[in-house]
């Protein structure tokens, strides 16, 4: 029997073309999966870094934000602790009513003021004092008088005497003020500081009843 003739142009398939065509595909998944790979490292790397990024600012201004508290609450506690500390209490010496005429020309005005100081204290004014004449017929002793008393009572015409100098001087515009009453008030404290001399210091200077007419 006669063989079947081949086509001339129909060459057989060799064994290095089939591994090229088999390994082109193969070539080409791994280049997809190492850049999808390096892909998803490099966004994986660049949230952690901008998360981390947000927290180390987010952390940083609460650190801040409680030590700026912090040191408020210790300032605030140390001035607390200043003002008690400064804070003096003192003895109550009422020096009455004044009427005086004030520094104004047309119309002439006149205020009516009641001035009290508060004075520092000395060790001997909390001492009590014992003994005393007492009454007929078991009456109670009558009370002795303070050391405050007994020295305001030498001192009392030279600070009424500052007191009408320093309130006569002023308008009754300047005194019709909080501020200028509070001018007057620090004015008069200095004239009885210096009538005391240092042996006994004036905390404050109160007004009571102050018309102006």
């Amino acid at each position: 029997m006669a063989k079947p003739n081949q086509p001339k142009d129909i060459k057989p398939k060799t064994e290095g073309e089939e591994g090229a065509k088999v390994k082109a595909p193969v070539d080409e998944n791994m280049k997809v999966i190492i850049i999808n790979l390096v892909t998803t490292v490099l966004i994986c790397v660049l949230f952690l870094s901008v998360n981390y990024v947000l927290q180390s600012s987010l952390l940083n201004s609460k650190l801040a934000h409680q030590t700026t508290a912090t040191t408020a609450e210790g300032e605030e506690g140390a001035a607390e602790e200043d003002t008690g500390e400064d804070v003096q209490r003192g003895i109550i010496v009422d020096l009455g009513d004044f009427i005086l005429n004030l520094d104004d020309t047309a119309p002439r005005k006149y205020l009516k003021v009641n001035v009290a100081l508060e004075v520092s204290t000395k060790p001997e004014d909390t001492a009590v004092a014992e003994g005393g004449g007492g009454g007929g017929h078991g009456a109670p002793a009558a009370p002795a008088a303070s050391p405050v008393e007994a020295e305001m009572a030498q001192f009392k015409p030279a600070i009424r005497d500052a007191v009408i100098t320093t309130l006569s001087s002023k308008s009754s515009a300047e005194v019709s003020t909080v501020a200028g009453k509070e001018l007057a008030k620090e004015q008069i404290m200095e004239s009885v500081n210096g009538i005391f001399a240092g042996e006994r210091e004036v905390l404050r200077v109160s007004f009571g009843q102050f018309i102006i007419q």
